[in-house]
């Protein structure tokens, strides 16, 4: 597989996974990292470092924007549950 073709197949499956994490909003990010390890909060910060790594400007809210598909203050008022 050549380097172009490997990145298109890795940027598909980022995209299917925010796209499942913006439908799965009764998945909390506690429940995440205690079963995965990560959260969306971390993959926005991974996001966020790629950018970093390429010079694109970007700010921790515009990535977690990205992630949450809306602005992150708006998804915890909404969706974000007492953690028990």
């Amino acid at each position: 597989m050549d380097e172009t073709t490997r990145t298109e197949i890795e940027a598909a499956a980022f995209r299917r996974l925010v796209e499942h994490l913006r439908e799965r909003t009764d998945v909390q990010n506690i429940d995440l990292m205690n079963l995965a390890g990560f959260c969306r909060n971390c993959l926005s910060t991974w996001y966020l470092e790629a950018a970093d790594e390429r010079g694109v400007p970007l700010t921790k809210d515009a990535a977690r924007e990205i992630v949450y598909g809306m602005p992150y203050a708006d998804w915890k008022a909404k969706y974000q549950t007492e953690q028990s």
